[in-house]
């Protein structure tokens, strides 16, 4: 009898894809989203962890936030973990860190990466489900949530809360 090599073995191990996003507020609470050119609707800063470098998902956040929008910030803690079911692809596993309160000269700041993103803007609490439909506007409300209470990271499946 013979035994896989462990090369082959990791090779059938299911994916699963991995992104991280940082939320950012302004001082009034307005959340700052980014709308991409490549895909219909809004954004938080962030994209897919680049794990292949043996990147991880904090650096992974803090890195797309400077290539997206010029910022190049410390984030702050883990607010949420979401569990997205995949169809079409493999399932995600979204991580989503505090930003932090931008000011004035923050936004001005701001440089978008012409080859993904369109534009910026800030949007209040009561109209993210406007601009972030499904499990992405669930996991950013919930992380206001977890902010506003100062709980725990929160743990998501497709948005909504378990454990």
């Amino acid at each position: 009898m013979t035994t896989p090599d462990f090369a082959t073995y990791i090779a059938s191990l299911p994916r699963v894809l991995a992104g991280a996003a940082a939320l950012f507020r302004d001082a009034e609470g307005r959340v700052l989203l980014v709308e991409p050119n490549y895909r219909e609707g809004w954004a938080l800063p962030g994209g897919t962890v680049e794990s292949d470098d043996g990147e991880t998902p904090r650096q992974g956040a803090r890195r797309e936030t400077e290539e997206e929008i010029g910022l190049d910030r410390e984030l702050g803690r883990l607010l949420a973990v979401d569990w997205v079911h995949g169809t079409g692809r493999p399932p995600l596993v979204a991580y989503l860190y505090d930003g932090g309160v931008l000011g004035e000269d923050d936004f001005k700041s701001i440089r978008l990466q012409e080859e993904e993103l369109l534009s910026w803007r800030l949007v209040p609490r009561e109209d993210l489900a406007g601009f972030l439909p499904g499990a992405t506007g669930r996991r950013v409300l919930t992380a206001l949530e977890v902010l506003a209470d100062g709980s725990g990271t929160a743990e998501l499946e497709n948005g909504h809360r378990v454990g």
